[in-house]
Order: C-alpha cells, then structure tokens, then sequence
C-alpha cells in the first residue's frame, strides 16, 4: 500500500498490476509555463475548487505538439501537493483498470488527478469505453476526490472521417449527428472543461528561450541560435526551447 501522505505521485504498471511510487518528480513549476496564461488560469481555477471540495470538472487539455499541455498538469502537482493533490498517472492502455484504481483510492481524504498523457483511441479500440464509465457513465456516482485530466492532439479523442458524416441529416432546422457521430462526441463530452492550446508564435517562442537564459548578453545571437535550431525541427513551441536549451544551455562559448 503507498502511503499517500509521504507519496505525491504514482505510475500505474501493468504488468505487475500495482501503483509504482514515483520519487523523482518532474519538478516544472506553473511560472515557467510561458505563452499559456488563459489555459492555465482555467485550470488552476477548476484544480483549486476540486482542492476545496467544490464541484470541479474533469479537464480535456487539447491540441497542438508540444505547447505545454503535459507540463501544465505536472506543474499543478509541485504547486499545489503540499494542499493535498496527488496525481496517478495512466497510459491508454491501461484504462481498462481504471475502475480497479478508482476503487483503490475512492475512500482516501487526499484529492487525486488521474493523469492520461497523449489520450486517443483508433477505429475498433474498445479501450475508451472503461473511461467513459468512470468519468459518469456507471450506475455508481464518480467519487468526490478524482478527477480525471487528459491530453491529446485530439478534440474528440476517436478518429473523425468523412463518411461518418453521411448519416447526419437536419430536421426542423437542428442538427441530427449519426450514431457514429455521436458515439465520438460521447467521449469528449464527458469533460467538462475543454481548453486548446495552438501553435505559438515567434515572440511566444523566444520569450521562453529568454526564461532559460536569463543572465544572457547577447540577445540577438542567442535569438537567432534558437530560431535557426526551431526551423531546423519545424518547431517553435515550449518543447523546442526546452530542447535547444539542453543543447546549448552549459556551452559558455555559444554567445
């Protein structure tokens, strides 16, 4: 049994079928989280209602590589750990345990975030539906002390295709989706907060670059190194200055 008190985090495992404590926590705190100020806020503001035992939603973070939408949740864990937040994390092959580790921590005065990173599913994958249940779908209430926050490139989380659409039809002037249609929405519904998170700009960009490198003087040097890195890789997002300051972060000679 993982003592919850001394224990802030935990990794499902399947193959073992147990909670692995997790004792090098991520340590990303909510102010270096750059570019992002409208997601962040929402969540904070829905993650401390759930800390206070008010009504809180579950939290589908969604949309482009990259831009923060992982960091943000394990930021909320280093800043709000100490207020009882516990954070389990569970890869999408694994939610069909969901009900088991629920059921396991349902009781406990700790509030847990279940954390699924990168969440969607594939024509044929039955694998949503355990989620689908514990988020409000079961004949027994969800408990008061989970929440579930998710992340995807996904809107809807299952694949949308045009044929699904052939089925849809207007009548009296509303909009009927196919069943097929529905079926999808279904999923993504049950979240109560949807928050996007686009592709940054240029600015946003250097502006995290100049976070990493604060006591730099050569600003346009060091501009231009991290824009020439971000075209090499397409990429101008948090992920990418992260990257291009692991790369150059300890070379005293770059600028």
């Amino acid at each position: 049994m993982i003592d919850w008190q001394q224990t802030y985090a935990a990794i499902w495992r399947q193959r073992k079928e147990y909670l692995r404590p997790v004792i090098q926590i991520d340590p990303i705190q909510l102010e270096r989280l750059l570019g992002i100020d409208e997601q962040k806020q929402q969540l904070i503001a829905n993650t401390e209602r759930f800390l206070e035992g008010l009504p809180a939603n579950n939290a589908l973070l969604w949309g482009a590589r990259g831009t923060g939408k992982s960091s943000l949740i394990k930021a909320l864990l280093n800043g709000y750990k100490a207020q009882g937040l516990r954070l389990i994390e569970v890869d999408k092959q694994d939610l069909v345990y969901l009900p088991e580790i629920v059921d396991e921590i349902r009781e406990l005065p700790q509030r847990f975030i279940i954390y699924c990173d990168d969440l969607s599913f594939e024509t044929g994958d039955s694998q949503y539906k355990s989620l689908k249940s514990v988020l409000e779908g079961s004949i027994e209430l969800p408990p008061d002390n989970v929440l579930i926050y998710a992340t995807s490139n996904r809107r809807h989380l299952l694949p949308e295709q045009m044929r699904d659409n052939l089925d849809t039809r207007l009548v009296d002037g509303e909009v009927h989706y196919s069943d097929t249609v529905e079926e999808k929405i279904s999923l993504s519904d049950r979240f109560g907060l949807w928050l996007s998170f686009y592709p940054q700009s240029a600015d946003n960009y250097l502006e995290i670059i100049d976070s990493y490198f604060p006591e730099c003087e050569q600003r346009a040097a060091l501009h231009k190194a991290a824009l020439d890195f971000a075209h090499r890789r397409a990429s101008k997002n948090g992920r990418t200055a992260k990257q291009f300051f692991n790369l150059m972060g300890n070379d005293p000679k770059l600028f």
